[in-house]
């Protein structure tokens, strides 16, 4: 059952994007596909914390965008701040996804924000339709495909494993290091089209633990090559047929269907199938205009992009906790 609700949540998202023109639809495919994943069960606090998260954020960023653009070094002060609440925030069970939410999003809006010819108000108005209207998406799935009653009723939120002092202070660290070096290079680069590498470096920052991170690294770059392989597919497939909206959703949606099967086998294959719907979903709702623009090239230059923001990342986040620990280390030995 949790593989058709995946699945029917995806293909349901895709499907209100295409009818009601929802610019990023990539995010009505996300969403459901993110929360379904992850509990058994209709639990409305999460779904609303991830409504408030991505509320919040937008107007955070968009705010401090706004009025701080042209005072670099006080716009820095005040992202920096924001990113730090949101990676403490990712510390706690109870406030994971609430922080991770508000990294992504945040991220996200401080780059798009950043151009001119980007109406910021827009998209945060898309966005917040299309996380409210994944309340609706979910509780629907819920409804179709019942999880049976022997299955525990707890969510399988992420966790992020903290032994001690040294490592709260670590993790906290080395996902604020990273996130504000990832905003500085989408303000200094003009990488407009690299939302998905801006996205892959926030995944991989996922687990807070340099373990879990370098795993992930791995993994997103395999996943991402699956989904890049599959949306060339559909795209050869349809060939001069793309403009046929029924004819595309039914192709994606028979796409996803191995990767929504993934999400059910464990965390090794949930994690590629994620990077791998990903990878579809971005290039297709995005880059793709019927009978003028198609995805190839957009997908090749996704996935060259995630392989080189992915190992980059992994190589910070391992010179940032080395040198954190070992700095950490020194200063209680001599205490």
């Amino acid at each position: 059952m949790k593989t058709m609700r995946i699945w029917f949540g995806c293909s349901l998202g895709l499907a209100l994007s295409m009818i009601f023109g929802w610019s990023y639809g990539f995010f009505a495919v996300m969403m459901p596909l993110f929360v379904l994943s992850r509990a058994d069960r209709f639990h409305l606090p999460t779904l609303l914390m991830v409504v408030v998260s991505a509320i919040w954020t937008t107007l955070q960023a968009t705010f401090i965008v706004e009025y701080l653009q042209f005072h670099p070094t006080l716009m820095f002060i005040a992202v920096g701040i924001m990113m730090l609440m949101k990676c403490i925030a990712m510390m706690r069970p109870q406030s994971y996804l609430f922080g991770y939410m508000g990294l992504l999003v945040g991220s996200i809006v401080l780059n798009f924000a950043s151009y001119d010819f980007i109406d910021i108000e827009e998209f945060n108005v898309n966005l917040w339709v299309i996380v409210i209207a994944n309340i609706a998406v979910c509780a629907l799935a819920y409804w179709l495909f019942p999880e049976p009653e022997t299955k525990s009723d707890i969510s399988e939120l992420p966790t992020t494993p903290v032994k001690s002092d040294i490592d709260y202070i670590s993790q906290v660290a080395m996902g604020w290091v990273v996130a504000m070096a990832a905003f500085v290079l989408f303000q200094v680069a003009d990488l407009y089209d690299s939302l998905s590498a801006q996205a892959s470096i926030l995944i991989v920052l996922t687990p807070m633990t340099l373990a879990g991170s370098m795993a992930i690294a791995k993994i997103r770059i395999l996943g991402t090559f699956l989904g890049c392989l599959a949306g060339m597919i559909i795209q050869l497939v349809l060939g001069r047929w793309f403009s046929e909206g029924l004819l595309f959703w039914l192709a994606f949606t028979i796409a996803a269907g191995p990767f929504c099967l993934w999400m059910t086998k464990g965390q090794a294959k949930a994690a590629i199938a994620f990077s791998a719907m990903s990878a579809l979903a971005v290039p297709l709702t995005t880059s793709l205009v019927p009978e003028q623009k198609d995805a190839f090239f957009s997908i090749l230059y996704r996935f060259s992009s995630i392989f080189v923001a992915v190992t980059l990342t992994a190589m910070v986040m391992w010179v940032v906790h080395h040198s954190i620990r070992v700095s950490l280390l020194k200063h209680a030995h001599h205490q």
